[in-house]
């Protein structure tokens, strides 16, 4: 199964395809060498923030294993219906709006889809570098 991986640094994020099955196993919060996921990361120390899996369910730091759970959420991560009436200030939470919503654990499986990560230090490439595309030689005719 193919991971797609999100390295974030600073606003940018550098996508990567993998085939490799390196990743099961870690959670949510692990920190990676960057070697694991890409040559062009060689150097790079990664933590995995998040997950999603094929079905668009997302992962959960405070579940463990991979499997899907129904769990009873309050508004936050997973859930972000509002109730009605309820204005869009920020910093204030619905007051007892929970619904019960199927959520993944945050172990990485095969069922993993997409792995969001970000940069905590950065390697001898530096980031910005790794979206040049390496230049073509000119064709003789």
């Amino acid at each position: 199964m193919a991971f797609k991986i999100n390295v974030g640094f600073k606003g940018k994020t550098f996508k990567v395809e993998t085939e490799d099955e390196k990743l099961v196993g870690y959670s949510i919060g692990e920190k990676i060498k960057g070697e694991e996921i890409s040559e062009d990361l060689k150097s790079y120390e990664l933590e995995i923030t998040g997950t999603s899996d094929k079905a668009g369910f997302c992962g959960v730091k405070s579940i463990n294993g991979p499997n899907l759970r129904k769990v009873l959420l309050g508004y936050g991560h997973g859930m972000h219906k509002r109730p009605k009436g309820l204005s869009k200030q920020p910093g204030k939470k619905p007051a007892g709006l929970r619904l019960r919503k199927t959520i993944r654990g945050k172990e990485i499986s095969n069922a993993t889809i997409q792995i969001n990560t970000k940069v905590l230090t950065e390697g001898s490439k530096k980031f910005d570098a790794l979206f040049e595309k390496p230049a073509e030689e000119p064709k003789e005719e």
